[in-house]
């Protein structure tokens, strides 16, 4: 019942990893390098893991050579979730021959696993598969160690090289690619994990290990791919955006008549810089960061900007960044692009909170908003 179990979710995170591929592929729009990658780290595991169900339901050929014939899909996985990686943060200089050298150590495991079952076939009698055995357990080290080198350093562009990718954090805080690092890595262990059991003569270790991968295909086909198109939308809209964005505080109160006067000068000085330099789009912009930026006291700034509209400085930025919203939302050329990518690159860093403040501001959801516009 158990291994019943296991197999079940095998097999649906094989359709699952099949199925993305094949939307994926007949989404034009998004097939680029980078879906590519991803489409292909997916295959790859989803070829392996239907490898393992075929294995397990003993739905394999009686043919001698066919029967041995087992693919190390699991390796390429690695390389490819590498090149997906490097092309997503946009830092291809780190690619260097790594998917050369990975489709020729690929091809190399093939050659050799293909000369071991002929040198079995027709040499030895009885077929015995002992040499074939030893073999696989071999090569699955050698893949282990390829994976554990791929996977440092994967981690090491990620949380040591974040020099490398500061572009790339204006429009994503990749915090889902460090989950899904730390994710693999559990994964992994679960794989090494394996492979010591299975050297002691059991197996059950690698269900462990793929109903974690089945899990993975999942985590990684749609967080990659909504992810990225989320990501290019936002670079595509941010080229479209005009520069008029200074504009977006159109409906707010009159400087002149609500402010005091003492604070007038300053208020233009505050204002003046965050719309200039477009500051309320960044999503990570907070008071400190102003008060650095403009060597004034934070009491100070806040006590202006509550005399100028009795918004605090949250709501004053919020507002901004609304406004901002709604010229998106109102105007044709930019229907082809989400709702969730417009509040994103109009410095919200969620859905919920854009969505959130959207109703605050305007009393109607953003798609309500774009509706009636």
């Amino acid at each position: 019942m158990g291994i019943t179990f296991f197999n079940y979710i095998l097999i649906a995170g094989v359709i699952q990893g099949f199925v993305f591929n094949v939307v994926t592929l007949f989404n034009k729009k998004s097939l680029v390098k980078v879906i590519i990658y991803l489409n292909l780290t997916v295959l790859f595991l989803s070829l392996n893991n239907l490898q393992a169900w075929l294995i397990d339901v003993g739905f394999s050929s009686n043919l001698f050579f066919i029967k041995n014939l087992l693919i190390p899909w699991y390796m390429m996985m690695f390389p490819m979730f590498y090149l997906f990686l490097v092309n997503y943060l946009r830092v291809k200089k780190q690619i260097k021959n790594i998917l050369k050298g990975s489709i020729l150590f690929f091809l190399l495991q093939i050659l050799i696993r293909i000369s071991l079952i002929l040198y079995v076939l027709y040499t030895k009698e009885g077929r015995s598969t002992l040499i074939i055995e030893n073999y696989t357990s071999i090569e699955e080290i050698c893949n282990a160690a390829f994976g554990l080198f791929i996977i440092f350093k994967s981690s090491y562009l990620v949380f040591k090289q974040r020099e490398l990718y500061n572009h790339i954090q204006t429009y994503d805080d990749i915090k889902w690619i460090k989950f899904f690092l730390i994710l693999g890595g559990v994964i992994f262990l679960f794989w090494i994990f394996a492979i010591i059991m299975n050297s002691m003569g059991d197996k059950w270790a690698y269900y462990l290990l793929r109903l974690g991968t089945s899990f993975l295909l999942y985590w990684i086909g749609y967080q990659g791919f909504y992810r990225y198109n989320i990501l290019r939308n936002r670079i595509l809209l941010r080229r479209s955006i005009t520069n008029n964005t200074r504009q977006a505080n159109g409906s707010r109160k009159d400087i002149s008549s609500q402010l005091l006067e003492k604070y007038q000068d300053d208020f233009n000085t505050i204002n003046n810089y965050i719309l200039k330099n477009n500051r309320f789009l960044d999503p990570h912009f907070s008071l400190d960061k102003l008060c650095e930026e403009l060597n004034m006291s934070s009491s100070h700034i806040s006590k202006i900007i509550n005399n100028y509209n009795d918004f605090n400085f949250s709501d004053y930025i919020n507002a901004l960044r609304i406004e901002q919203a709604k010229k998106l939302l109102s105007d044709d050329s930019f229907n082809k692009y989400t709702i969730v990518t417009i509040g994103l690159e109009c410095g919200f860093n969620s859905k919920s909170t854009f969505y959130t403040a959207f109703k605050k501001f305007t009393f109607l959801t953003p798609s309500q908003f774009r509706s009636k516009n």
